[in-house]
């Protein structure tokens, strides 16, 4: 559940409008395209990432008060992906070879299995 920026009542995150004072909440009246609204007197595109570019081509630019567009430039475009550390370090490259060249390592053990039996 999200707050409706015009009432501050509880609504529903799919709510198009808000069912108290029927502010619109969706871009488009469409349930997938969020739409952001500035709190106050500031206008969203004092923090909007594509005003500070100038990629944005929006015609409320630069005294837009509500934005389908509007990205914090607080925040990173892409989400950072961690990968968790790994512990052996030594072994990473072998393991890396060994899971491109299946064929190699088929061949090499066959190759010994092969001289195994002849010496035997």
């Amino acid at each position: 559940m999200s707050d409706c920026p015009q009432c501050h009542q509880s609504v529903d995150d799919q709510a198009v409008k808000c069912p108290y004072c029927q502010t619109p909440l969706k871009g488009f009246g469409h349930p997938g395209i969020p739409l952001h609204q500035a709190n106050s007197e500031a206008f969203l595109c004092q923090s909007c990432t594509y005003h500070e570019d100038d990629t944005c081509n929006y015609p409320q630019r630069p005294y837009a008060k509500t934005c389908t567009l509007y990205h914090d430039k607080s925040q990173p475009l892409v989400p950072v992906i961690h990968t968790p550390y790994s512990q052996s370090r030594s072994f990473s490259g072998v393991n890396r070879w060994v899971s491109r060249h299946p064929g190699a390592i088929a061949l090499v053990a066959i190759a010994l299995i092969s001289l195994f039996l002849a010496l035997r």
